[in-house]
């Protein structure tokens, strides 16, 4: 007789964990919301301005990305934004419909080529794994610039002295980390010229003001930010690692490129977000806040608050703005 599966652990509509490893991401939350996480298919031809291409970059990881290429004069050159996204480390994927929706707009209006990790999960796949898979990805360009490999979207058509790393949630705190391994490497041809962290998930051990007083929202809870980071990190570890609190280390000796930290006002997380950006300024690094107000964690992702509520609909007008003018100002 076989024994049945029990569940170990539950995260709020996203994911259930079972005892015998096995994880089921079924949406199990309000039905109206399961849209945003349904996978958009690539579409080779422009739709407003856009064609989406899914790449196979390495083989032999099966490492995957999401090309959103915006439709410019033939000869133009093209920066690129190099994106991680969200999720806890535990769930979503570059194809679903909350990111489609966004990274369309991002790369129209900034016009500039968004490419997307498809990045492994936890708990089965902990950290680093993710922050490896981004990295190769970085590595990926390089060759590319180099010539060592060539892919016609990108080879031809981008610029690959201007790379800019982006990402949200969990994606903006890959961001960072992808960062300082790129510190110390060397990418020539290509040049990583600024990093977009969009409301990382910063956290330590302690609850901060803000996990206490802002409102939890589906994008983000209390139960959701303990359990992601606890199945993300590495075994063992405490909010306190320095993926979750880069502040817990020096930044001494690092060349970081020029950040542009992008927070939300009523974000759970945001006193640890603020406390990146002081630490960053006391370290002497290049660092721009950009805090939009009366909204909560990746807002830019819930297409319903976006259509329905005029607030978010202009405080995502005016993220997109601020990074496509970080975008064009280096």
């Amino acid at each position: 007789m076989v024994a049945e599966r029990k569940i170990i652990d539950h995260v709020s509509g996203w994911m259930t964990v079972y005892d015998d490893g096995f994880v089921d991401r079924t949406w199990t939350g309000p039905p109206q919301f399961k849209f945003i996480s349904d996978p958009v298919p690539p579409h080779h031809h422009f739709i407003d301005g856009v064609a989406t291409h899914d790449l196979l970059i390495d083989p032999e990881s099966k490492l995957r990305v999401r090309v959103y290429l915006p439709k410019v004069p033939e000869t133009a050159k093209l920066p690129i934004l190099l994106h991680f996204h969200g999720g806890g480390f535990c769930i979503s994927e570059a194809d679903w419909f909350m990111y489609y929706n966004i990274y369309t707009r991002v790369a129209r209006e900034s016009g500039a080529i968004v490419v997307s990790t498809y990045l492994p999960l936890a708990p089965e796949h902990r950290l680093p794994a993710a922050i490896d898979d981004g990295y190769s990805t970085l590595l990926w360009l390089r060759d590319l610039a180099s010539n060592k490999k060539f892919e016609p979207l990108l080879s031809s058509k981008a610029d690959f002295t201007r790379v800019i790393l982006i990402g949200d949630s969990s994606g903006g705190m890959i961001v960072h980390q992808v960062a300082k391994k790129a510190a110390g490497e060397t990418l020539q041809p290509l040049k990583l010229v600024g990093a977009i962290p969009i409301h990382p998930g910063f956290a330590r051990s302690t609850r901060s003001k803000s996990e206490m007083e802002k409102p939890q929202t589906p994008m983000l809870t209390l139960d959701m930010l303990d359990k992601f980071l606890k199945m993300g990190l590495p075994e063992g570890s405490t909010k306190d690692h320095p993926i979750s609190c880069p502040m817990s280390e020096s930044l001494q000796g690092l060349d970081l490129p020029p950040y542009l930290l992008c927070l939300a006002e009523d974000d759970l997380v945001v006193d640890r977000q603020m406390e990146f950006y002081d630490w960053m300024k006391k370290a002497g690094k290049k660092i721009e806040l950009l805090i939009n107000h009366g909204v909560a964690h990746s807002f830019i992702l819930n297409k319903i608050a976006i259509d329905m509520d005029p607030n978010t609909s202009h405080q995502t007008h005016k993220l997109i703005e601020a990074i496509a003018k970080f975008v064009a100002n280096h």
